[in-house]
């Protein structure tokens, strides 16, 4: 749809098209505000991936606290995924970002100041919170916000701050490393504490984001869904222009009702037999994503790298190609193929891509002798990994679990689906480092190839393609047993 023709709501309105000026530039400051929560989120998953190895030294983590360390802020995320939205909905998306600000600030100084696990496994857990109270909140917050028409480019934003965050979090430890050499296990003479330094400028986002959503607007669709109609006008005419503004508000005030309606759904609804159907697809399709090991690669890549054979001082500079693929691919994915490329073909072509470069990481540790060829090599190839995986994979997998389930149970399936999402997630942080310990590169991405491949197979067979239909459309087909 362009901008510059009208639509017809549902509620049978003729919208005015959306005209340049000051509210569009308004709307567009308010999408930079709130996906602060999304630099925030990659920031916070991406840090440890350099300040882990000296936290190791300095705090004397075995195999398997490292990996605690890890999982518990997505054990924390979790928790805060399916709490943060139940707050969103009771106090404003607004109010709640405001304390996720504050939350992350909170987390960031106890990690920092942490003088063993003690402290800072509680405040991973309290970080974790906030980042998945941000996974949820910021995409809400920006579709109820953003018009239709901009409505995907806009909440896709969100994606793309996440994975800045984490290449912000790779080059910001990059450069605090060569400035202030860490100690480490094979450089004792190093600089002590230089993993806080990495963790503290996570302080700075957190301060952005709860000063900038001090001046943002709340969601007229939440006013709306409160009964309070004028302010949700007010906030429409700052985003709008007045005409578009006041034809908007029959169109939000449709969605409040539908979305009062996506909360009588739960679990007796599994009864159904097509209900179960797509969440099964749905289950499998959170599951597959986490399984790739993308998040390993986010957490660990640097001590992965050093596995592969660079060095100290080489591998968090290298490291930073995996930040640079993961931004490239979102942005491709984001402003190119989203839209073009039915959903499910495309989640398929990704899932086959990141097996075929596992698979390529794998025949390199077996062909090629160790030494600086083969650490290239794997570089090369986990880079192709997760250029393709945020090329293909991880912006539609979250559109295509929002369009999945029927409106009664889009609240329910959603969180049920990133519940299990981030458990997964958690699962594979805390395995990661006692499997490359005991599998190095080649047992590592050989399971990782394996379990892909079985996730292909079970993808394929189990998911419908979503796009091109509209939400009621598609709602219909499942409900007749079509699974096209």
């Amino acid at each position: 749809m362009s901008q510059g023709a009208t639509s017809r709501t549902r509620a049978g309105v003729v919208l005015p098209p959306l005209r340049p000026g000051p509210q569009q530039r308004r709307m567009d400051v308010i999408a930079i505000v709130a996906t602060f929560g999304g630099l925030l989120f990659g920031y916070d998953t991406g840090v440890l991936n350099g300040a882990l190895e000296p936290m190791k030294h300095d705090l004397g983590l075995s195999t398997t606290t490292e990996g605690l360390v890890v999982s518990t802020l997505l054990i924390g995320a979790a928790i805060g995924a399916l709490t943060c939205g139940r707050l969103a909905d009771r106090i404003g998306r607004r109010k709640t970002m405001i304390i996720l600000a504050v939350i992350f600030f909170v987390g960031t100084l106890g990690a920092v100041v942490a003088p063993n696990l003690a402290v800072m496994l509680p405040s991973r857990v309290i970080l974790g919170l906030a980042v998945g109270g941000a996974s949820v909140v910021v995409p809400v917050y920006l579709s109820e916000l953003a018009p239709t028409e901009r409505r995907g480019r806009l909440g896709g934003r969100n994606e793309l701050a996440i994975v800045i965050g984490q290449l912000a979090a790779f080059v910001v430890n990059a450069i605090i490393a060569a400035v202030w050499v860490p100690a480490s296990d094979t450089n004792p003479d190093g600089h002590e504490g230089v993993w806080r330094i990495m963790l503290a400028v996570c302080a700075i986002p957190a301060v952005c984001l709860f000063v900038g959503m001090l001046r943002m607007p709340e969601s007229p669709r939440w006013f709306i869904s409160k009964g309070r109609h004028d302010e949700a006008l007010a906030v429409l005419t700052q985003v709008r222009t007045e005409d578009r503004a006041r034809a908007e508000m029959a169109e939000v005030e449709e969605l409040a009702r539908e979305e009062e309606a996506a909360h009588t759904g739960g679990w007796y609804d599994l009864a159904v037999p097509w209900v179960r159907r797509i969440m099964l697809a749905a289950v499998i399709l959170a599951i597959a994503q986490q399984v790739t090991g993308i998040n390993s690669v986010m957490y660990y890549g640097t001590e992965m790298l050093k596995v592969a054979g660079f060095s100290d001082s080489a591998a968090p500079i290298a490291n930073i190609f995996m930040g640079v693929a993961a931004v490239v691919g979102s942005a491709i994915c984001l402003f190119v193929l989203i839209d073009r490329i039915p959903r499910r073909k495309l989640i398929l072509i990704g899932m086959l891509a990141v097996t075929t470069f596992h698979g390529l990481t794998v025949l390199s540790t077996l062909v090629i002798p160790d030494g600086k060829v083969q650490a290239y090599a794997v570089l090369i190839f986990v880079a192709l990994f997760v250029l393709s995986m945020q090329t293909a994979l991880n912006v539609p997998v979250w559109v295509c679990l929002s369009e999945l389930f029927p409106l009664r149970l889009r609240g329910f399936g959603m969180g049920l689906s990133v519940l299990i999402l981030w458990v997964t997630n958690a699962i594979v942080g805390q395995s990661f480092p006692a499997l490359i310990a005991a599998g190095g590169i080649t047992g590592t991405y050989g399971t990782f190839f394996v379990i892909c491949a079985v996730f292909s197979f079970l993808i394929y067979k189990t998911l419908p393609n979503t796009s091109g239909r509209s939400l009621e459309e598609l709602e219909e087909s499942f409900a007749a047993g079509d699974f096209r």
